[in-house]
């Protein structure tokens, strides 16, 4: 009896504690977006609440970033960037789309460190809700409280 007892104390901690660092989420029913690739720029101190400045993926990810010297974040569900969660509603990892199967998906700011040192890189963007991947290139950022940013993206 100990011994039920046990595994399913076990158990029960296994399915409850969820890490949402350094998972794979891809699943064969995903959409990739490995269309033509454009460029998302948002300048220096514009407005991230105007639409001009908000990479609008779906209806659920808005990509912008807050000209307080912060991060990306998805102004659909927050308001402002925080550095530990934000862009909520993604999941990141450096890597190609034809890679996907193999990366492991992490938080923005814990899979590219410093958003600054992701500039050239090759990233793929996880959409949680849209169940969605595409490829991202970040190919400026600007430091100082500016707020402006610019990368490729993949489209549909």
């Amino acid at each position: 009896m100990n011994k039920i007892k046990l595994l399913l104390i076990s158990l029960l901690i296994i399915s409850c504690s969820s890490s949402d660092e350094g998972e794979n989420t891809f699943t064969n029913s995903a959409t990739i977006w490995n269309g033509a690739t454009i460029t998302f720029t948002k300048s220096e101190g514009s407005d991230p609440t105007a639409q001009a400045n908000q990479d609008r993926l779906t209806s659920n990810v808005w990509i912008t970033r807050g000209n307080d010297g912060g991060q990306f974040y998805n102004i659909v569900k927050e308001s402002v960037a925080d550095k530990t969660n934000s862009p909520v509603g993604t999941k990141w990892a450096i890597g190609t789309l034809s890679q996907i199967e193999t990366l492991s998906f992490t938080k923005f700011r814990t899979a590219v460190s410093k958003p600054k040192d992701a500039i050239g890189k090759n990233l793929v963007m996880y959409l949680v809700d849209d169940d969605t991947y595409l490829s991202v290139k970040i190919t400026s950022w600007s430091e100082g409280k500016k707020g402006g940013f610019a990368y490729e993206r993949s489209t549909k």
